[in-house]
């Protein structure tokens, strides 16, 4: 099925199935975040999920974080609509879902409400100056004090570490069970389809976006894992 509703390689209906075996370790990438929350000293009580998907992520939080408000926000109209399906059971007192829009698209209304927000591979389908923008407004979006807590594909310092880094990647996806035509597919959009950055490009980012705290919280594969506080 060709993924006609989304910026992803899969279509919505089929997103979280096969996400599982096209990122390595994707889950963890969700309870890593919660994690990181848990630890901090209070519970937030407003959550930004940009980039929401199919709300995989917010469905695990609402269950650590009961007395949080989610709002949620993806530019596919297709993933949010399977995203309040799977949320349907939430009280409607703690779930918002905003009109179809990235990051940087959300309402300034929105700017300095939140306690978290979340971007979970959502931001490598921008350009540079995109990004610049939506990690910028994902500042702006956040309360003083603040976190920010974004997962993304990178991309390997040198032609060598891209290679063998896809070449690994590859290998995983095969044993998911992945056709090699379907994994060579995937492999090819690196770069084309979807831009990942460097690690020290994503530190100085978060930095000019005025964050004054800034950290690299997981590595694994070709995606890697930050947080910042405003």
């Amino acid at each position: 099925m060709p993924p006609s509703d989304n910026t992803t390689a899969h279509p919505s209906t089929a997103y979280d199935a096969q996400v599982r075996n096209t990122i390595p370790y994707y889950e963890t990438f969700h309870q890593e975040t919660i994690n990181l929350l848990m630890a901090r000293p209070q519970p937030p009580r407003r959550w930004l999920d940009t980039g929401c998907g199919t709300g995989t992520l917010v469905e695990r939080a609402a269950a650590c974080f009961p007395e949080t408000h989610f709002v949620l926000a993806d530019p596919a109209p297709a993933m949010l609509a399977e995203a309040q399906h799977k949320l349907a059971a939430l009280p409607t007192a703690r779930i918002h879902v905003l009109e179809a829009a990235g990051t940087q698209e959300i309402p300034a209304s929105y700017y300095g409400t939140f306690d978290v927000v979340t971007a979970i591979q959502a931001h490598h389908y921008l350009s540079r100056e995109e990004r610049r923008r939506a990690t910028t407004a994902c500042c702006e979006l956040l309360a003083p004090g603040g976190i920010y807590i974004t997962f993304e594909n990178i991309r390997p310092f040198t032609a060598e570490g891209i290679a063998l880094g896809k070449a690994y990647w590859g290998q995983f996806q095969r044993s998911r069970g992945k056709s090699p035509a379907v994994v060579e597919n995937h492999l090819q959009r690196f770069g084309v389809e979807y831009f990942p950055i460097p690690i020290d490009e994503h530190l100085a980012l978060l930095r000019e976006s005025g964050f004054t705290v800034v950290e690299m919280l997981w590595y694994s594969y070709l995606q890697a894992g930050f947080y910042a506080i405003k």
